[in-house]
């Protein structure tokens, strides 16, 4: 079923990278610059999916539900994008009460937190999305891209679903006032569910977690097909706000 091109558009992200720019070796890690070199900053294009929800004009703001997917779907043909997920079920037919934003990672490449902060400030400035209810889910690369954004810049989110993912369990510490429901399938070969484990078991250690883990006992890999074509999980998206900034203490 081909989509009204009013709902599907392809955009392009393009924005300085980061006052204080991260350059990238051909073979090595990034590496942080001073503020002195900002004449070496360089711009991010990133290619991205957006769904707009049908009553779009009829509200001021709608909640934003953000995909990342695997490994599988990098490179610049965004029609990859569509093979898992809300993209998949939105070339379907299904309608989604949300802005759905699809990015699409370049060959070669992992998600990058800092690059996916400006693809979050060209589309909350670019549509109209509650700040409030912004939620993030991937499956496997997409998973790690999960937690690692939401370690990076938790602030931006209300909830997230990272499903067969990995990440260091001492990001339990930035994620602690978000909603999150982690998904894993116990006979997953590519990425262990102990890695799930692990961040799950750091986030139920701290006290205002609110944190969700669904296991599939007979799942390999695949524990996103029947995650995204559970209806609770958006019910329970829908739920979720970001929580309010505490009150600046008064001066004393």
């Amino acid at each position: 079923m081909r989509l009204n091109p009013r709902l599907l558009l392809a955009g392009f992200l393009m924005s300085l990278a980061l006052a204080t720019p991260v350059v990238r070796a051909a073979d090595g890690p990034a590496n942080r610059q001073e503020p002195a070199a900002l004449e070496r900053t360089v711009k991010v294009t990133m290619k991205y999916l957006v769904c707009l929800p049908k009553d779009y004009d009829q509200q001021a703001s709608w909640p934003l539900l953000i995909f990342l997917h695997g490994s599988g779907e990098r490179g610049d043909d965004l029609n990859k994008v569509k093979a898992h997920g809300p993209p998949k079920l939105i070339e379907a037919g299904k309608e989604f009460p949300f802005i759905v934003v699809s990015p699409q990672c370049p060959n070669g490449q992992w998600w990058e937190p800092f690059e996916l902060d400006q693809l979050y400030r060209e589309i909350t400035e670019k549509y109209k999305v509650d700040r409030d209810r912004v939620y993030l889910t991937g499956l496997s690369m997409g998973g790690f891209g999960t937690w690692a954004w939401a370690a990076h810049s938790p602030q931006l989110f209300a909830a997230i679903v990272p499903i067969c993912g990995s990440g260091d369990p001492g990001w339990a510490g930035r994620l602690g006032q978000l909603s999150i429901w982690v998904f894993h399938g116990a006979k997953d070969g590519a990425v262990p569910i102990e890695g799930s484990e692990r961040l799950v078991e750091a986030l139920k250690k701290k006290k205002e977690a609110n944190v969700k883990f669904t296991i599939y006992p007979e799942a390999g890999h695949d524990s996103w097909s029947q995650t995204y074509a559970n209806p609770e999980l958006y019910e329970w998206l829908l739920q979720q706000k970001r929580a309010p900034k505490p009150a600046p203490e008064p001066k004393k």
